[in-house]
C-alpha cells in the first residue's frame, strides 16, 4: 500500500463564510509535485439522523420542501449537531424532541458517513432510536416547516423498497438501522 496519498495544502482563500456554509478554494500539492488548483472545499456542519420508532413499533417520519431539487421529501428526524451538545446521542436526542415531541428510551450510534468526502467537510452521526415516547410538554423547534408523520413498520420498508426517500444519508441510516435490527443481513457466501 502507498503511504503518499496525502495531498499537502499550500495556500487556501476564503470564498463564503456563514453559520450554514463555508466555502474555500485551495492550492494543494500532491506527493510527486503536481499542483491541484482550484481546489474547492465545502464547509458544512456534521448532522444526525435516526430511524426513531415509537414504543407501538411505529416509524416516525418528516415530510419537508428541499429547493435544492425543489421537491417535498419523505425523511427522517435529524439536524445539525451543536457545539452545546454534550455528546452525539444527546445532540440526537435533542433533535428528536425539538422535531417531534418524543423521547426515546434508547438512542444507540451506528457510525457516521460522509456526503461527498472528496470536497465536504462535514458527516452525517446514524442512529437508531426506540422506544418513543410523545412528551406532552414538548416545546416544537416552529423555525422548520415541516409535517411528522407515524407510519407502521410495514409502510416504512415499503417506502424503502420503492425509493421513497431520496436523502442518500439518510438512506445509509435506514441501512445500518435494518442491519442492527436483523432485518438486513449480509452474507460472503454468495460470491463463493
Amino acid at each position: 500500500m502507498r503511504n503518499d496519498l496525502q495531498w499537502k495544502t499550500i495556500s487556501s482563500k476564503q470564498l463564503l463564510k456563514d453559520q450554514w456554509v463555508d466555502v474555500r478554494a485551495d492550492v494543494c500539492q500532491k506527493a510527486d509535485g503536481t499542483l491541484i488548483e482550484p481546489f474547492y472545499v465545502y464547509g458544512f456542519p456534521d448532522y444526525a439522523t435516526a430511524v426513531a420508532i415509537t414504543e407501538n413499533g411505529e416509524v416516525i417520519l418528516e415530510r419537508m420542501y428541499r429547493h435544492g431539487l425543489g421537491v417535498i421529501a419523505n425523511e427522517l428526524p435529524g439536524g445539525c449537531i451543536d457545539a452545546s451538545d454534550a455528546s452525539f446521542e444527546s445532540a440526537m436526542a435533542r433533535e428528536l424532541l425539538e422535531e417531534t415531541g418524543y423521547r426515546f428510551k434508547e438512542i444507540k450510534y451506528l457510525g457516521f458517513t460522509s456526503p461527498n468526502p472528496t470536497t465536504n467537510t462535514n458527516v452525517m452521526r446514524m442512529f437508531l432510536a426506540t422506544g418513543g415516547y410523545k412528551d406532552a410538554e414538548a416545546v416544537l423547534d416552529t423555525s422548520e416547516d415541516m409535517e411528522v408523520f407515524l407510519v407502521s413498520w410495514e409502510r416504512f420498508i415499503e417506502m424503502f423498497q420503492k425509493n421513497e426517500f431520496i436523502q442518500s444519508m439518510q438512506v445509509t441510516t435506514i441501512l445500518y438501522a435494518l442491519q442492527e435490527l436483523g432485518v438486513l443481513q449480509f452474507s460472503s457466501n454468495k460470491f463463493k
